[in-house]
Formats: C-alpha cells, sequence, structure tokens
C-alpha cells in the first residue's frame, strides 16, 4: 500500500510517498514513517502552526506599519507646525521692518535733538559761570538809569535798586531766582516809558533868595520824554530838562497844555495831541528834536 513519509529539515515539513504491502511504521535514520491518517493529522498540524506563525508575523507586520503610519503622521504634524511657526515669523520679520522704516526719520529727530541739548547744556555751563558778573552789570546799569533818568519816584526806584544789590550778595537766593527778582525791576522800568502818569506831590525849589521853598504841586509825566508840574491854581509850572538837570518855566499856553495832560491822565479828558517842550532831547538822524509830545 502507499505509504507517506513526513520528515522535517531546517524547520521545514516534506512529505515522502512510499509503497509497501501492509500498514507500519519503520523508524529508522531520523526519520518517521506514519500511516496515512496520522500523516494527514500531522499535516494539518503543520499547516496550522504554519497558518498562525503566518499570522502572527502579519500582526506584526501591521503593527509596525501602524507604528510608522504614526510616525509619519507625526512628523508631517511637527513640519506643518514648523511650517506655521516659519511662516509666522516671517511675517513678524516684515512687520519689524517695516515698523524700523517707519521709526527711521523719528529716531533721527530725537538724536538731532539730543545734539541740541547736549550743545544747549555746554552753552548753560558757559553761561552759569558768567552770570553772576551779568547780574551786576545789570543791576550798576539800572542804578545808573535811575540815577540820569527823569526824577520821578526816585525814592520807590532807588529803593527797588538798594534791594537788587542786597540780592547780590544774599547767599540763600540760586540764580534763577536772583536773576528773576533784576528783571521784574527792569520790567517795571521799561514799563515807565509807555506810561502817562499825574501826582500830587511837593517840590522843592530854590527862591531868588538862595533859600529853598517847599510847594504842593501836580505831576504829569508823558513817559520818559516829558516831566511837568504845575501848581494847583494854575498860575505857575515848569518842565524838567534832563540836559540841564533842573526844571525851566512855562508860558501861559505850556500851561494850559499841561493842565490838559494832567485831566488826560486821569481819565476826565478825551486823548489828544499836545504842545508841549520835551524834558530830554530826542536823537534823530537829523541831530535833536524837541516839538510836540503825543498823549
Amino acid at each position: 500500500m502507499k505509504v507517506i513519509v513526513i520528515r522535517a529539515q531546517g524547520g521545514i515539513l516534506f512529505v515522502d510517498t512510499f509503497l509497501s504491502g501492509r500498514e507500519r511504521t519503520v523508524r529508522g535514520k531520523g526519520l518517521d514513517y506514519l500511516r496515512p491518517g496520522a500523516a494527514l493529522c500531522a499535516l494539518l498540524l503543520a499547516a496550522t502552526a504554519n497558518a498562525a506563525s503566518l499570522t502572527a508575523e502579519a500582526g506584526d507586520a501591521q503593527r509596525q506599519q501602524a507604528e510608522l503610519q504614526a510616525q509619519i503622521d507625526a512628523a508631517d504634524d511637527e513640519s506643518r507646525a514648523m511650517l506655521a511657526e516659519l511662516r509666522e515669523r516671517e511675517s513678524e520679520t516684515r512687520r519689524l521692518e517695516q515698523e524700523n522704516a517707519r521709526l527711521v526719520p523719528h529716531l533721527v529727530e530725537q538724536a538731532e535733538q539730543l545734539r541740541r541739548r547736549e550743545a544747549a547744556l555746554d552753552t548753560l555751563d558757559v553761561t552759569r559761570q558768567a552770570l553772576p558778573s551779568l547780574q551786576a552789570s545789570l543791576v550798576a546799569r539800572l542804578d545808573a538809569w535811575v540815577e540820569n533818568d527823569l526824577p520821578f519816584m526816585q525814592s520807590q526806584r532807588r529803593a527797588r535798586v538798594a534791594s537788587l544789590e542786597e540780592a547780590l550778595g544774599d547767599p540763600e537766593l540760586d540764580d534763577a531766582e536772583r536773576m528773576e527778582r533784576i528783571l521784574n525791576v527792569w520790567r517795571r522800568e521799561l514799563a515807565y516809558g509807555m506810561e502817562m502818569d499825574a501826582w500830587r506831590d511837593h517840590l522843592v525849589l530854590a527862591a531868588d533868595d538862595a533859600r529853598p521853598t517847599r510847594r504842593e504841586v501836580d505831576y504829569l509825566r508823558l513817559g520818559r520824554v516829558g516831566l511837568y508840574y504845575l501848581t494847583p491854581d494854575g498860575r505857575e509850572g515848569g518842565v524838567w530838562l534832563a540836559e540841564e538837570g533842573g526844571w525851566a518855566p512855562l508860558d501861559d499856553q505850556q500851561r494850559r497844555e499841561v493842565r490838559k495832560g494832567l485831566r488826560m491822565a486821569r481819565d476826565q479828558r478825551a486823548p489828544e495831541l499836545l504842545q508841549l517842550p520835551v524834558s530830554q532831547p530826542l536823537e534823530r538822524e537829523d541831530g535833536p528834536l524837541s516839538g510836540e509830545v503825543g498823549a
């Protein structure tokens, strides 16, 4: 009868067929000879084992493929994230470049302002060093101006100058406060030149017998151009002449003009042109000028 021989070599099953007169099992030389039914079972078992092995290998391959796909997907996600970040960085770079281009003129202007301020500070240091001598010069000029000016309000004006001289030596005053005081007095003196003023006070005049007389008079001042007086009865009046350093009498017409000026200074009469001599000559290109005084 037919005998099927199954042998294993190198992990592989080999099936051989032999003819025999009876069913028997021959053992020899590492080979097993089985009955056909047993051989079939062995073959089926081997096929099942091989299928299980293939199934396991297929599962392992699928897992490896899934892992590889997961790695590829993760790499794709990381690449997309990196690409999005790169695009964001490029957009930020362009925005910063535009912002820098917009700020360049402003930075240039600030640099120029800083340069000017540094130059001003350098000049300020020089000015601060020269400030004490400048302040002393301003006070001295102001004192000379008051002494050589028209003789009006001399006690108040001299008191202001004296206070400035004291301020020059006051260690408790800083340069800024001291300078402000000096400038305030200068402003007040300059304002006198634009004012029309009238007031009543006493006047001391030398009489013919060299004995001075003290009389109450009305004063009229037209800026720094003219200084006049008039007695209350209007019978006597005078004009201060700076070049002579004394009073000169006024005639009847001039006294009437002074009377009109007094009323205008006291807001009792509308302003108009006054025909009066001036106290100080007005320098012009063609020489000194004296004549009409406008109210």
